[in-house]
């Protein structure tokens, strides 16, 4: 089975999806190909400033300047997602698509130092197995959309779940006003 790749695609957590720690999540999928999917939650910021665990990237990060819940997988490690300028490809940058890539945290920051746009550092991941994404998508547990930039990089993240689905020119856009407990509607 050769799987179509969603890679640079926001997955946005259906109503259905209602189960932390996936609830009203938007994930940005760095990877996905046939062996599985990786990503990371955008609109989970954490109360857990980048200085008290990663002082020498604490320049680099954009606001709010916080550490974000990146998923449920490997929580003890992190992932920083950066968005270099224009034709650069810095020492330590892995691309996952256009100018969207993983920065190497122990590559000294001087290094990237006017090669950064934008930067925010995740505590783990969300990672599914090969086929297990789109068993999920197909459950509809997953909206699968466009990503623009600031959807990584914005300065709300808790209110992203809402702006991606509004932005939508489909059905989809109706339930960015889905209530937080429906039984209250």
């Amino acid at each position: 089975m050769t799987v179509s790749t969603l890679t640079g695609s926001l997955l946005v957590a259906t109503p259905l999806l209602d189960e932390p720690p996936f609830r009203r999540s938007v994930i940005l999928l760095l990877d996905h190909d046939d062996d599985g999917a990786l990503g990371v939650v955008v609109n989970r910021a954490a109360d857990l400033a980048v200085n008290q665990v990663l002082p020498d990237w604490s320049t680099a990060v954009d606001e709010p300047g916080v550490l974000f819940m990146g998923g449920p997988v490997g929580t003890d490690s992190a992932l920083a997602v950066a968005e270099v300028v224009e034709a650069t490809d810095p020492p330590g940058w892995r691309e996952c698509f256009g100018r969207i890539g993983l920065v190497d945290l122990d590559v000294p920051p001087v290094l990237l130092e006017g090669a950064i746009a934008r930067m925010r550092i995740f505590a783990g991941y969300a990672g599914w197995s090969s086929g297990q994404l789109e068993g999920e998508i197909a459950e509809g547990a997953w909206y699968v959309v466009e990503s623009v930039t600031e959807d990584v990089f914005g300065d709300d993240p808790d209110t992203l779940w809402r702006r991606v689905l509004r932005r939508q020119s489909d059905q989809m856009a109706y339930l960015a006003t889905y209530p937080d407990d429906p039984t209250m509607n």
